[in-house]
């Protein structure tokens, strides 16, 4: 966790990645801070403070999903996003909504253990350095016991003092010129010179047999527990032999040899209190289990499914109760939940009165607008010019735009958006993928051509046709 990171600080963070919506991250800054106040807040207090749950309220592609996902990255805290109409009311085919707490849990397990073994990849790497030693320089002589046994098992053979210690001089001097050739094979390790022999290692496999069971509350448990005991059954892990280079058989047993350092007893508590204590789970699309949608015919599903089960299921995961995990018990108290939806056919009203209660905080975020779609193109670290121009650089090729060029396609995103269906950022894809298309297909074979420039001529003439005539809108689509 960034502790020294204030709001101020947090919107600076999400404004390098998400253009607009400046009510939605002052909210969620503050909802971050809010955490870190807490747990320095004085003990008696710390489990009486609740988290202030959010709910984000705008149509598609404006920036909820990135939102949330950009907030547990900064806040270093375990992150998933579930979609809502993938849960089922409890006694019906489908997942149960604490699966989402169980997968939650794997994942900051995961993160855990790989800050464990990143601490121990100096140490881990040593230890398979000499593994792969001890592979290209086996020792094959006898160790110094067995050679004075050979010498005094003769009938009436007896060492003398001097034969003794000239023994003890020959395994001395063998024993440097052993740790000469090993040290020195350990430098040719480590410069890459050996990185193309290959060699025999023999390496961990995982033997246990993946199952996952979905269905009706207790059924994902109990098909988490059969699949620990298949693996018990089938003995866990077990070793199998590969034949590979040596730079590969460096990574494969350094990251064997970290898992042997690392405390998985420590790694499960530490990652069982960061997901109670830090953990954000983001519920998209919590619309289409609203009432609403079911009462005006859309939204798919049928009578046998009910939406207003499936939020009353949500509720105590939200409010706060105890999942079991194959990991322990997680208490979802002051986990953070954040939800979203486009709420274009229901409406946050139709939400049960206990859910509304339990997201305090309501944003809506704004439908973006020309000029949005112009800085979403050219101003964050990932905007999707800069990824067209590093894949184009993968083929020695430099690709630029003009700033008509730029406003030409934010010009027909927000116009294709306004007459045929608005989905706000995810529109530029299509439109980028569309201008883009002759480029990408024959740039492989057009090696002399190593600089190519889009005007705004050029936007014109590849999209206007199709955005004038309707019937063509699938291309685009």
């Amino acid at each position: 966790m960034k502790k020294e990171l204030t709001p101020r600080e947090i919107v600076a963070e999400l404004d390098k990645y998400i253009i607009g919506q400046d009510e939605a991250k002052r909210t969620v800054a503050i909802a971050l801070r809010n955490r870190w106040r807490r747990r320095n807040a004085p003990e008696e207090m710390r489990d009486e403070i609740m988290p202030s749950n959010i709910i984000m309220i705008g149509p598609t592609g404006v920036g909820k999903t990135e939102i949330a996902r950009r907030l547990a990255r900064l806040a270093d805290a375990p992150f998933i996003k579930v979609e809502a109409t993938k849960f089922t009311e409890v006694g019906y085919v489908g997942r149960d909504v604490d699966s989402m707490i169980r997968d939650l849990t794997d994942i900051a397990i995961n993160m855990v253990r790989e800050e464990h073994q990143e601490r121990v990849q100096g140490p881990a790497r040593q230890h398979a350095e000499e593994r792969i030693l001890d592979i290209l320089l086996p020792e094959s002589r006898p160790k110094p016991s067995e050679q004075q046994k050979q010498l005094v098992s003769g009938p009436g053979f007896v060492m003398t003092p001097q034969d003794d210690d000239s023994e003890d001089e020959a395994r001395e001097r063998e024993a440097e010129r052993a740790s000469r050739t090993r040290e020195k094979f350990r430098d040719m390790l480590r410069r890459g010179d050996l990185d193309d022999r290959e060699v025999e290692v023999e390496v961990m496999a995982d033997q246990t047999p993946m199952l996952q069971v979905f269905g009706p509350m207790g059924l994902e448990e109990m098909g988490m527990n059969l699949q620990d005991l298949f693996g018990n059954m089938g003995g866990g892990k077990r070793s199998k032999k590969r034949r590979v280079k040596i730079d590969e058989a460096l990574d494969l047993l350094t990251k064997e040899e970290a898992q042997k350092l690392i405390d998985m007893d420590k790694v499960t508590q530490e990652a069982l209190e960061r997901v109670q204590q830090s953990g954000i789970v983001f519920i998209d699309e919590i619309d289409k289990v609203a009432g609403g949608s079911m009462r005006s015919g859309s939204g798919g599903g049928g009578p046998d499914v009910s939406r207003e089960g499936v939020q009353r299921d949500l509720l105590p995961i939200v409010e706060g109760s105890n999942v079991t995990t194959k990991y322990g018990m997680v208490k979802t108290d002051h986990i953070l939940f954040v939800a979203s939806g486009a709420f274009h056919v229901s409406k946050p009203s139709d939400l049960i009165p206990e859910m509304q209660g339990r997201f305090p905080i309501r944003v809506e975020l704004k439908s973006l607008t020309e000029e949005d779609f112009f800085n979403i193109l050219t101003q964050p670290k990932n905007a999707l010019l800069k990824q067209y121009q590093a894949l184009l650089a993968s083929e020695e090729v430099k690709i630029t735009f003009t700033e008509d060029a730029v406003r030409e396609i934010a010009r027909t995103a927000a116009q294709v958006n306004s007459e045929v269906e608005n989905i706000g950022a995810r529109r530029l894809h299509t439109i980028l993928t569309t201008l883009l298309e002759d480029i990408l297909f024959e740039v492989p074979d057009r090696i002399e051509e190593s600089r190519l420039e889009i005007t705004a001529d050029r936007v014109r003439d590849k999209l206007d046709a199709i955005v004038e005539n309707r019937d063509l809108s699938q291309y685009i689509l």
